[in-house]
């Protein structure tokens, strides 16, 4: 309308009322007074009484200003009210998007609640079965989703959906990594709704903007999930870690893992020839590397070295578990202190209920007139102070057996994954991530592996 206004194309404006010129009463006064004017357009808004041609002095009134006030001051209030409803609904977990992440739709009996989308939740079990199991980058897995002519999100939902959703960064309903690494970033996937992660600036300004991640509204097991936790935190584990990927597109098994022991930095990896021609590969202190050799020294050591040693520490700390009986004597024996700690539990809360009886007693004892007031002040706040003591004990044991039992299933959890590992004679990622928290590497060739595990 403003370019056809430029053109000379427009004569008259006409609108019911001034709340649909517009709701923000600077830009509604603008137009008015200025832009109109401007151009020769004659202004109407019937319900207002307003005709900038037959009544010139209806657009001067002071009454306008106020009338657009109340109309911008409408507009806010309804804006924050369906805010606060919006909020309401995502705390509640109820998805209240136009469209569900890939691999879900919303169910026909009621549109805030996510069914599982069969075919599109396949493609994404592959997706995290190829990044967590097959160690495959992002990069390799687009190769291969758009090898297998499998539509991206954007044409799935467009193709196969028929849904009106448009996305200007999508080319030829093509994978690229950004989708990927979205995708296995998502915790929608195993059950839970995040949402509020963008926001618009105000009800005048309609440009949205990124919300902090420690203000999004986040519920959890709010539907069904398509990947178990256990494959999630693992994918979060590799997509944190500082991974170096490959000429295949594979992940480097010791990507992440590799430390400076002195200085704590990443461990680069360099590729070298010797004088005969044949090549090796090593790694160097990043921060010698790239920053100073006065800041840290060379922390050198070669591949070969490296999985050598790697493989025989693993080898020994599953030779020192492979008597697996014994083990599972120390877990069952820890099992018995907390039996222990119930049977003392129990005798606590039976002390408390004695104790409560003799304060009941008191107060009797008191009333009778067998004890006088102070006598029965000074019994009762020994009688709670001991009740107090108690209560903490309890509290404590409680925590305990929380904590022991929480170690306890960690122990059985390192026991299976060492009875799967046992008899290894070759490295690979997922050993590696599996047992392994980090390596640090010092000058001489001297390595400290630092393991996820601890049975003893």
């Amino acid at each position: 309308m403003i370019e056809d206004m430029k053109k000379g194309n427009i004569e008259c404006v006409i609108v019911k009322d001034l709340s649909r010129l517009g709701r923000n009463y600077i830009e509604v006064g603008n137009y008015i007074e200025k832009i109109f004017p401007i151009f020769n357009i004659r202004f109407i808004a019937i319900n207002d009484n307003i005709d900038s041609f037959k009544n010139p002095s209806s657009t001067n009134t002071i009454l306008i200003p106020f009338k657009n006030l109340l109309n911008d001051e409408y507009a806010r209030d309804t804006s924050v009210k369906i805010r606060t409803a919006l909020d309401g609904r995502k705390k509640n977990g109820e998805f209240v998007g136009a469209f569900p992440a890939y691999g879900y739709t919303k169910s026909k009996e009621d549109n805030h609640k996510l069914i599982i989308d069969e075919e599109a939740a396949d493609v994404v079990k592959k997706i995290f079965e190829w990044h967590v199991n097959q160690k495959m980058g992002c990069l390799k897995i687009c190769h291969k989703l758009n090898e297998s002519g499998i539509l991206n999100p954007t044409g799935y939902k467009i193709e196969k959906l028929g849904l009106n959703y448009h996305n200007k960064k999508t080319i030829n309903y093509s994978w690229n990594v950004s989708t990927v690494r979205n995708i296995l970033k998502n915790d929608i996937y195993i059950g839970n709704m995040t949402q509020g992660k963008r926001k618009v600036k105000s009800y005048k300004i309609h440009k949205l903007e990124q919300v902090p991640e420690e203000d999004w509204i986040t519920v959890k097991n709010t539907h069904e999930p398509i990947i178990d936790k256990e494959t999630f935190e693992r994918a979060q584990k590799l997509r944190k870690n500082d991974t170096r990927i490959g000429k295949n597109g594979d992940i480097s098994i010791w990507a992440g893992i590799l430390k400076c022991g002195d200085c704590g930095k990443a461990m680069h990896k360099k590729i070298s020839k010797n004088k005969y021609g044949k090549i090796y590969e090593y790694y160097i202190c990043g921060t010698y590397r790239k920053k100073s050799d006065k800041l840290c020294t060379k922390h050198t050591i070669r591949l070969d070295e490296l999985e050598e040693a790697v493989l025989k520490t693993i080898q020994y700390q599953i030779n020192q578990f492979a008597n697996l009986n014994e083990v599972m004597k120390r877990i069952n024996l820890n099992a018995e202190k907390v039996t222990e700690k119930e049977k003392n539990q129990t005798l606590n809360n039976n002390e408390i209920e004695k104790i409560q009886r003799l304060k009941k007693n008191l107060y009797e004892d008191w009333k009778n007139n067998y004890i006088t007031k102070e006598e029965y002040l000074e019994y009762k706040k020994d009688y709670e102070s001991k009740i107090e003591i108690i209560k903490n004990n309890i509290a404590s044991i409680q925590k305990q057996q929380k904590e022991e039992l929480i170690i306890k299933k960690e122990k059985l959890k390192w026991l299976e994954r060492f009875k799967k590992e046992n008899n290894i004679i070759e490295l690979d990622r997922i050993i590696i991530e599996e047992l392994i928290d980090k390596i640090e590497i010092y000058e001489n060739n001297n390595i400290t592996v630092f393991f996820k595990f601890n049975v003893v």
